[in-house]
């Protein structure tokens, strides 16, 4: 079988969907891996140590699409200006492709439709279950670690004061504060990196498992008086809350904010618009110089002034609005990624073959094109309610 490693194409991307390490792995399983020239490179993984791990470098990606049988990317199809045709073209009925596809997002919807037109199978990371078993292949929860450690780190450094507390020979400077709210897999990076960097934590989750888990990390926890019943959905994720709840978050928040220097805002609800619990007058409420990090803009943001994919100051605070954290990290997060993807193809792989099984709760969630037609839930959902 083989396996096709392409360069990201989207702009600024520096990771990439195999190391050397996972290379060498894959060549072990008697698979054959095409890389191509310089896919590495922004992740400082370079093309002798994929020689070396047992890789092909291609030249001409579209010879790589033209040969492989699976296609491993890390960003959603693009496209590619310097073959003048989009991936999706590039590649060929039967192919499988593993990436992040956001195939919900109506942005992707064409790109989508497009992909199974073409007969090609596709199996989305952000679709990967949080299930025991499948732990090793979730990508979005190594990207997520990737996002809080990063995150916290602009934060401080957009920050105009320490973080720790620092004696000196004039007088002692207290340590900053640092509010947590989402206290997923982000959110509990964010509050750890945070707490060594020499902070007091605080943090705030309308689930009671995750807030316990950020108090286990030595957080004060702020208590959003939200009914366990009305806040944890299916696999303990977040449930989207009444208007009624959101104003009386809101307002438990914004006693809080003045006295924050950092608020790191990572509190996500699957599949729907991420909730707003940043108001603007709340933001004017806060210190001069502080810094908010939204790694939910994604999903719209949980601030209500986020700048999309860029850092702004609005009302004296610094709002952090960066859409790919983990690119910035890109050594750590490509060994993290190239890690997952490798351990889902070793998962489909059956008998040197890769076989879709359809009543598999990983497939079924992940599953987005197969057999000329779009079956990921969650899509087909997205579609009916755009009317498409």
């Amino acid at each position: 079988m083989i396996i096709g490693v392409p360069k990201e194409i989207m702009p600024g991307e520096r990771r990439v969907a195999a190391s050397p390490e996972t290379v060498a792995k894959m060549v072990k399983d008697g698979l054959t891996v095409l890389v191509e020239k310089d896919a590495g490179e922004g992740a400082f993984y370079h093309d002798p140590d994929y020689s070396a791990a047992g890789a092909e470098i291609i030249e001409n990606v579209a010879d790589l699409y033209d040969r492989a049988e699976v296609i491993l990317k890390v960003k959603e199809p693009l496209m590619n200006e310097e073959q003048n045709k989009h991936e999706v073209d590039l590649m060929h009925e039967g192919q499988l492709l593993i990436t992040f596809i956001h195939p919900a997002s109506p942005v992707n919807h064409q790109m989508v439709k497009h992909m199974a037109e073409h007969g090609i199978t596709s199996i989305t990371l952000d679709g990967i279950p949080r299930i025991t078993r499948a732990q090793n292949m979730d990508a979005l929860t190594s990207m997520s670690t990737c996002a809080g450690y990063k995150g916290i780190l602009l934060a401080a450094d957009a920050l105009p004061k320490f973080v720790p507390q620092i004696f000196t020979a004039v007088g002692m400077i207290k340590p900053i504060n640092t509010l947590v709210i989402g206290v997923g897999v982000g959110g509990l990076q964010a509050l750890a990196t945070a707490k060594r960097l020499g902070s007091q934590v605080y943090a705030a989750d309308i689930r009671p498992a995750a807030a316990e888990q950020a108090q286990s990390l030595g957080a004060k926890v702020i208590d959003l008086e939200v009914p366990a019943e009305e806040a944890i959905g299916a696999g303990g994720y977040a449930l989207a809350l009444s208007q009624e709840r959101l104003e009386a978050e809101r307002k438990i928040l914004a006693e809080h904010l003045p006295q924050m220097d950092i608020v790191f805002l990572s509190a996500l609800v699957p599949g729907k618009v991420a909730p707003s619990l940043i108001t603007e007058e709340m933001v004017k409420s806060m210190k001069p110089g502080s810094v908010i990090v939204d790694i939910s803009i994604d999903q719209g943001g949980n601030c209500a002034i986020t700048p999309p994919g860029r850092t702004e100051v609005k009302h004296n605070v610094t709002i952090i609005g960066i859409k790919n954290l983990p690119g910035l990290l890109p050594t750590s997060s490509t060994w993290m990624f190239a890690q997952n993807v490798y351990n889902l193809l070793s998962y489909l792989i059956k008998d040197g073959k890769i076989v879709i099984d359809l009543a598999d709760e990983i497939i079924q969630s992940s599953l987005t094109t197969y057999e000329g037609k779009v079956v990921h839930k969650g899509t087909l959902e997205a579609f009916e309610a755009l009317g498409h």
